[in-house]
């Protein structure tokens, strides 16, 4: 029992009741007797025990020197987390923390009904566990005193900034009595989290437990990198090559994860969806799926990337790339937890290699590069595992023998061994075909030639190795804002290629040449089909031979602006008409002379270029070039 010295008793007796034997760096920092009383910016990995950590830290002052604890009234400590999730997870682990001391622990989270917690608070409680903002919202409507606090702890300090919540924060510590201890747990501590702990903390010591220089050592860090269209068959590949007990699967959406929710339940997978749509009781539900063991991937966005402890988490995949290092820390977080190693999966398009490796370096993280398992590993692996079931070790039963000399009998053990193969397999989803990747060496970085125009010396400019390139036109151009940057991807998508598929592509105002390999070319025709039209309505056209630009850019039906009618009979500028009423015939008679040459109307006005508008047989309105006058002669003619 020496590793418990320094600890309450009744809090060592629950740690022994858990299980626990060792405590972890961040859990001995803690007990430090130099740190008793004071203060604390505490910086270490996350699944260290940092909810244990705190908990043994604040029972002593909480305590003062008693077993248990008194009636409950107004709350002694306050513990705030950054997510609902979290928030209740801490709330979970204080209560066996704290079973033996008769402490009441209450929870105030956005998502559940207010009304049930302010009658919690108002029967009394000695640790109160929330999210910022719905403490704000009790502290305001004076449902939560917080006038007798000893005790405040942020938990995950970083992730509530990143959040938005620092107005929040700054309230309830300005509310709080200025003589309290609070201690502050980051991942990370930026320059923000400094200031924060600087405004509001005194004299405060800084603990970098040993385990924050080697983060992360349980974890397998992998980059598989995929070609673009094959990122969900990937996935599916991944998480059937592993077959975790637990996996969480992370997009940047709420869009994204409820497509690969739908996809990955066609398939077979036991999944729950994680994400900020849900209501607090789904959320809820989903996470206790994970841990009894209905649901197996969890599909999520990052919003369950902090403080989720799911047991047996084994994987973790990125479907969508992280923005930032510490996002990719903190998801990657949620697996190789308290000494249990876990693989965290990078799915990396090929256009994304060099953004993954600026973050991986920035993230101070080594990842093994590979290409995602293909079917035949997936299946490999599934052998191996049926061949290593302990069910084959297990002794046979007294009720079993009877039916397994019968099976025996009747079928023979080839076909039994057969049977039980296939029911095997059809419990488990199918792995996806992927398409070859290039190896590191294959890659190039594109050049200038491959999206210009081949010189005349060298129809096949773009890529060397197309020696039999064809070539087809695409009915979009500069004017329809094309580039390169969204036409390789699409030609890719629909048709099944790969950029080594492509060769020069050359722009055209309205319309654009791209050179294929010839397999390139006809996977393509064939996969958009006889209507040969790709995304937005885009045509493609095949061509023989290498087109002619500089014929295509003079005669092309993009840029070729429409000529002058009689811009052939106007040789020079001494034949175009001086007058603007000499240049436009008369619209209500067909002829090939001018209206002054026809005999039937009257002459020109004496002023140039103003016609007389004064018709013949008006009567006393001839004259006057308006409306009015025209519609008085024309009702006399009439009467």
């Amino acid at each position: 029992m020496t590793e418990f010295e320094g600890i309450v008793p009744a809090i060592a007796q629950a740690l022994a009741k858990r299980g626990y034997e060792v405590l972890t760096p961040v859990q001995k920092a803690m007990l430090d007797p130099g740190l008793a009383g004071k203060d604390a910016l505490v910086s270490a990995q996350t699944g260290s025990g940092k909810t244990v950590a705190f908990g043994l830290a604040l029972a002593p002052g909480l305590l003062r020197g008693a077993e248990r604890f008194g009636p409950a009234g107004t709350p002694l400590a306050l513990a705030i987390a950054p997510t609902r999730e979290l928030a209740l997870q801490v709330q979970r682990e204080l209560e066996w923390l704290y079973e033996l001391t008769g402490a009441t622990i209450a929870s105030c989270v956005g998502g559940m009904d207010m009304r049930t917690e302010k009658r919690a608070l108002e029967r009394g409680a000695h640790i109160v566990v929330g999210t910022p903002g719905r403490l704000c919202d009790h502290i305001r409507r004076n449902s939560l005193d917080i006038s007798e606090l000893k005790a405040v702890v942020l938990d995950e300090a970083d992730e509530m900034l990143d959040l938005g919540f620092r107005e929040d924060l700054e309230f309830i510590l300005e509310t709080a009595p200025a003589e309290r201890r609070t201690l502050m747990f980051s991942a990370t501590v930026p320059r923000s989290i400094a200031k924060l702990a600087e405004n509001y903390q005194r004299d405060a010591v800084r603990i970098a437990t040993a385990s924050e220089a080697k983060q992360h050592v349980d974890i397998d860090y992998r980059a598989l990198t995929v070609v673009p269209s094959d990122r969900e068959n990937a996935i599916i590949n991944v998480l059937r090559y592993y077959e975790a007990q637990n996996a969480i699967v992370f997009c940047s959406t709420r869009a994204a994860v409820n497509h690969l929710t739908a996809r990955f339940n066609n398939r077979g997978f036991s999944v729950v969806a994680l994400s900020g749509e849900l209501s607090q009781s789904e959320r809820t539900h989903a996470l206790q799926a994970m841990r009894d063991g209905r649901a197996r991937v969890c599909i999520a966005t990052d919003v369950a990337a902090r403080g989720i402890d799911l047991p047996g988490l084994e994987l973790v995949v990125h479907a969508d790339l992280p923005t930032n290092p510490e996002t990719l820390l903190h998801r990657s977080g949620r697996t190789g937890r308290a000494g249990r190693k876990g693989v965290s999966a990078l799915i990396v398009p090929l256009s994304a290699r060099r953004r993954t490796e600026r973050l991986l370096e920035n993230a101070r993280i080594r990842a093994t590069w590979a290409k995602p398992p293909s079917a035949e590993e997936v299946n490999r692996r599934d052998d191996e595992r049926l061949l290593a079931d302990p069910i084959f070790s297990a002794p046979l039963r007294d009720d079993e023998q009877s039916l397994v000399q019968q099976l025996l009998q009747s079928h023979g053990a080839e076909q039994v061994a057969a049977a039980f193969l296939r029911q095997y397999r059809t419990g488990h989803s199918a792995p996806e075909d992927l398409q070859d990747v290039p190896a590191e060496g294959e890659r190039r970085k594109p050049r200038r030639d491959d999206f210009s125009a081949p010189r005349d010396d060298a129809p096949s400019a773009g890529r060397n190795d197309f020696t039999d390139g064809v070539w087809v036109s695409l009915s979009v151009g500069r004017k329809q804002n094309a580039e390169p940057r969204w036409l390789i991807p699409m030609l890719c998508r629909n048709g099944n290629l790969t950029k080594r598929d492509i060769g020069a592509i050359k722009m055209m105002p309205e319309e654009t040449f791209v050179e294929f390999s010839a397999e390139g070319a006809e996977r393509l025709l064939s996969a958009i089909g006889p209507d040969k039209t790709l995304e937005r309505g885009i045509r493609v056209k095949p061509l023989a031979g290498v087109p002619d630009f500089s014929q295509a850019k003079r005669e092309g039906t993009y840029g070729k602006k429409k000529p002058f009618s009689d811009k052939s009979a106007r040789p020079n500028d001494a034949a175009k008409p001086k007058w603007k009423s000499e240049r436009k015939p008369e619209r209500t008679q067909a002829g090939e002379g001018s209206v002054s040459e026809r005999p039937d109307k009257k002459p020109w006005s004496k002023k140039p270029g103003k016609p007389n508008f004064a018709k013949k047989d008006a009567g006393p309105a001839a004259g006057k070039p308006n409306s009015r006058a025209k519609r008085k002669a024309d009702k006399a003619r009439g009467e």
